[in-house]
């Protein structure tokens, strides 16, 4: 029920105003994904619980970071406005695809958060029982997203970020082999 009146509360098209709204959405939709595959997976640990929190709530930025391209093509904009601010952009700069560093700091900045996020979940590794790893898999695919926009120095234009890594599904099976995430 949560993911829905998520959901429904979003309907309004409207931008974030602030990471700690991005985060509650994150939250209340990729956590709760989470929370449901666990308990699939007959997992019930209050640090995989945690752990699950931490990464949904990173699923979330990065979705936010990645379809911000697709967004700006529909004259939207999701990031968070309070970041935005902070670093004197505009949605007009979005909208206008516009690399000037200013940008690139605000792109920085939910970057940061979404990576926090994740090194968080997995300080809890030692803790969170093995028959959870499997729904924690994703964060494979976060960590890559997060390290080719540091690459291209958040440029979340860049053409780059849009080709797929032939080489994921090779790192997805090497981290389930080693039961990481």
């Amino acid at each position: 029920m949560r993911i829905i009146d998520e959901r429904e509360k979003n309907l309004d098209d409207k931008a974030y105003r602030s990471i700690q709204e991005l985060e509650n959405y994150a939250e209340n939709t990729q956590s709760s994904l989470l929370y449901l595959t666990l308990e699939v997976l007959g997992v019930k640990d209050l640090h995989a619980d945690h752990a699950a929190s931490h990464i949904g709530k990173a699923q979330g930025i990065v979705t936010c970071l990645r379809a911000t391209p697709y967004h700006g093509s529909r004259r939207k904009v999701f990031l968070p406005m309070d970041v935005c601010v902070q670093h004197g952009v505009s949605q007009e700069d979005f909208l206008r695809r516009s690399r000037d560093k200013n940008v690139r700091d605000v792109i920085y900045d939910v970057a940061s958060q979404a990576h926090s996020h994740l090194k968080h979940a997995r300080s809890f590794h030692r803790s969170v029982p093995a028959e959870a790893f499997p729904a924690f898999l994703q964060t494979v695919t976060l960590e890559d997203y997060l390290k080719k926009i540091q690459r291209v120095d958040f440029d979340i234009f860049h053409p780059s970020l849009q080709q797929k890594n032939t080489l994921l599904p090779l790192s997805l099976y090497i981290q389930s082999w080693r039961k990481r995430y």
